[in-house]
């Protein structure tokens, strides 16, 4: 038992992912609806990762912070911020083209009997305010990410004056030890945590698989499969970036696989927080940056629900026999980057976003209740590029910033 137990150990955890994704999706197909018996496994991997989350962020941040300039930091901020924006807009205008080409949706019929209530979307505004929370406390049990970031920096900040201060240096410097090892024990928690991931992931899989079946996957495959081939044009797209960067793909790839795979078992760029912040830690680069950049991009960055819009807008203007003209595919490009950037990264936000595009467009609710049907099928996807891009956007940031700082001054003339 001790060297099963060693040998377990001593696997490859993208090997042992791998695994049971093949499992989980075997169970799920053999046992149907059966496997849900194994929903509790898979509940725990997401309680077990929501649990780090807080402390991930909390800390790493204001250890960060404690290790760069607050010039550099709102340097660093403005860039993710702007790479973020960009990149939604780009991935949308991605969708359409691919959409656009394969044109999902023709031929098929509406049935109007289906009905579906909008959810109600946050708004750009409400993600705003959100940013500086009214009560530290609620911030942290409510999840509110971009509230955690503003309290992590703020603290940071403090932190970092008072061991810069002649009256305050000696507590300033107790203060960030603390802060730092409590940064570190929380890594600790994570690696333990990273064994169970494989056996969570076997279990959400036969669930998500035993509970879509084939029969929605042939009935919406032109959709799904449309859908796909947009992302991985965003990914080629990134791999591109990458290497005109000067970045291996191939080293960063073989970091950014496990939270990829994670994101796309959970479906929860929030969920996958620790695993992506690790990834970052293994790839090298600061935590001054990944602390700010990852959660603000757990949050605000969709990229992969970004080319979802875009599909299923193509999708839904076909199936009622009205393509989209290039007056309303701008539509997408604005509405859908505002929608991506206003809805939080859990399950089914990537309904929310469609339906807003749904009504800017005036395009009929009951094709969003026949997108629901496929919603755990093209989410899987679609959060594994949001986790990917953020990732991406990080190694590209830190390059710029490590270019800046090698560039040659030109303050000195001979």
């Amino acid at each position: 038992m001790k060297s099963l137990w060693r040998g377990y150990l001593n696997t490859s955890l993208i090997m042992k992912i791998t695994v049971a994704l093949v499992l989980g999706i075997a169970v799920g197909v053999i046992f149907g609806k059966d496997a849900s018996v194994l929903t509790p496994l898979g509940d725990i991997l997401i309680r077990l990762l929501k649990f780090l989350i807080i402390p991930l962020i909390l800390f790493t941040l204001m250890v960060g912070v404690n290790q760069t300039s607050v010039n550099k930091l709102g340097r660093m901020g403005g860039k993710t911020f702007l790479y973020y924006l960009f990149s939604s807009a780009l991935a949308i205008m991605v969708g359409i083209a691919v959409a656009s080409i394969f044109k999902p949706g023709t031929g098929m019929t509406l049935d109007t009997t289906e009905k579906f209530k909008v959810p109600e979307n946050p708004g750009v505004t409400s993600v705003l305010l959100n940013i500086i929370p009214d009560n530290i406390v609620t911030a942290f049990t409510d999840m509110n990410l971009l509230g955690v970031i503003f309290t992590a920096i703020v603290f940071g900040i403090a932190i970092s004056y008072l061991r810069s201060s002649a009256d305050y240096h000696e507590l300033g410097e107790h203060v960030y030890k603390v802060v730092n090892g409590l940064n570190e024990a929380t890594l600790s928690i994570m690696k333990v945590v990273l064994q169970y991931v494989p056996i969570g992931i076997f279990a959400i899989m036969a669930n998500t698989v035993g509970n879509q079946g084939l029969d929605t996957l042939v009935s919406l495959g032109n959709m799904i499969l449309v859908l796909y081939i947009a992302l991985f044009v965003q990914l080629a797209i990134y791999m591109i970036a990458l290497a005109g960067f000067k970045i291996s793909p191939g080293k960063f790839f073989a970091q950014a696989r496990t939270p990829m795979v994670t994101a796309f078992v959970t479906q929860s760029s929030s969920g996958t927080l620790p695993l992506t912040l690790n990834a970052a830690k293994n790839l090298g680069l600061p935590k001054s940056l990944y602390g700010f950049s990852l959660p603000l991009g757990a949050t605000i960055n969709m990229d992969g629900a970004a080319i979802r819009i875009a599909v299923s807008a193509v999708f839904a203007a076909n199936v009622v026999g009205n393509p989209l003209s290039l007056t309303d595919m701008m539509v997408v490009v604005l509405v859908g980057t505002l929608a991506s950037i206003g809805t939080a990264g859990v399950p089914g936000a990537g309904i929310i976003m469609i339906a807003t595009v749904f009504a800017q467009l005036g395009l009929p609710m009951e094709t969003v209740a026949l997108l629901t049907a496929i919603d755990a099928l093209v989410g899987m996807g679609c959060t594994a590029l949001n986790v990917t891009g953020d990732l991406v956007g990080t190694s590209i940031i830190d390059k710029t910033e490590k270019d800046d700082k090698q560039a040659p001054s030109l303050s000195y003339i001979p």
